[in-house]
């Protein structure tokens, strides 16, 4: 029997990657997405294409009645949920602090905190032992930035991460004994559209290999963590910075 993987944001960068890949290790993969339709159908054929069963859902994760429908239409049409990779954020406002505004903050907490905790929160009803469930795996996306703080640009989104780093941490220690893994990675500068207009242009030469890291070279990472190859895994968060 497959296993049943959410990825949210899996229609673009690294959860578009994470998708595929797990699809083409025998995952049954639903693709959340938000607005770009186009790109979740494209993320869907590659999954299919791997072999896989696949869906794709129309869901604003920071809104707790669509992530609540999300993982019931998973449930519907692909089975019993294993897995959940929290991929969907976002890197806005950027500028100096005296620039940002509450509304942008609000924003940035929901998709980058709040969303995380809601859907975590689903994936252990489902998947702890205590609930009955048969025990699974959860990846959580922290960045680089909650180390380096990337101070004169985008400081608040460093600190989003900083309370997904604490949030991985608890969690972990939370469910370990219920079956559940909780990990995570934190990338550094990664050619993805998430990176601002010519940032990874400017920023790759300058890194310790020369280079900005690709998507998919995270999404390995996060399968490892997803795989019973990392069974005795819980409550780590791995850098996939270059030496950074």
């Amino acid at each position: 029997m497959s296993k049943v993987l959410i990825v949210t944001g899996g229609g673009r960068g690294i959860g578009h990657c994470v998708a595929v890949g797990a699809a083409k290790q025998g995952w049954d993969v639903c693709i959340n997405f938000a607005g770009n339709v186009e790109r979740a159908k494209q993320t869907l054929d590659l999954v299919e294409k791997a072999g896989a069963r696949g869906i794709m859902v129309k869901a604003d994760v920071t809104k707790e009645r669509d992530v609540m429908r999300l993982f019931e239409t998973t449930d519907k049409k692909l089975g019993t949920l294993s897995g959940l990779v929290n991929s969907a954020g976002i890197v806005e406002p950027y500028g100096r602090i005296e620039q940002v505004n509450a509304a942008d903050l609000a924003k940035l907490w929901a998709i980058n905190i709040t969303a995380s905790m809601i859907c975590a929160r689903e994936a252990v009803r489902r998947m702890s032992t205590k609930h009955g469930g048969k025990g699974g795996a959860i990846v959580n996306l922290s960045s680089a930035a909650a180390r380096l703080g990337t101070p004169g640009a985008t400081v608040p989104y460093a600190a989003s991460k900083g309370a997904v780093d604490s949030f991985n941490w608890g969690l972990a220690q939370e469910v370990a004994g219920e079956g559940i893994r909780v990990n995570s990675v934190s990338p550094g500068v990664i050619d993805t559209e998430i990176q601002p207009k010519g940032r990874v242009k400017e920023m790759g030469p300058k890194l310790p290999m020369g280079r900005a890291g690709k998507p998919e070279e995270v999404a390995d990472t996060i399968l490892y963590l997803l795989s019973d190859a990392a069974s005795y895994v819980a409550g780590a968060k791995i850098e996939i910075t270059g030496a950074r």
